[in-house]
């Protein structure tokens, strides 16, 4: 009996040494797939960096060439004023959360007005 109960501990601490070994095998898998992720991830967050500043550029060219300096204040309200017409606020509803007049809101939104409607021009103009 006492072999039987010595064999069957032998064998059970050898069964426990193979899932350890096992587990740090599956472990170390895991952290690589974990690391690859991240590596993906960095280098998709640089591109994104890369790609911004190339816009910020484009931008600051864009401007220079064309002769318009605009303060970040005028920048920011600019854009928050398209920002609320591309997610289709009506210009009075602009002109309330902005506190201006609506004709200030159609004279900042007057190209991008037009740029929208020459395209449903083309959309439907085939009808």
């Amino acid at each position: 009996m006492g072999w039987i109960l010595a064999i069957l501990f032998a064998v059970s601490a050898v069964l426990f040494i193979m899932s350890m070994a096992k587990a740090r095998s599956h472990a170390k898998d895991e952290h690589r797939e974990v690391e690859m992720v991240h590596l993906s991830l960095m280098d998709e967050i640089n591109s994104l960096k890369d790609s911004i500043r190339n816009v910020e550029l484009d931008m600051e060219i864009l401007e220079k060439e064309s002769g318009i300096q605009l303060s970040m204040a005028e920048k920011q309200f600019k854009r928050e004023v398209l920002d609320l017409y591309r997610r289709n606020y009506s210009i009075e509803s602009i002109a309330g959360k902005k506190q201006v007049s609506v004709s200030q809101i159609q004279d900042i939104l007057a190209p991008y007005m037009a740029e929208k409607n020459e395209r449903s021009k083309v959309v439907g103009g085939n009808e």
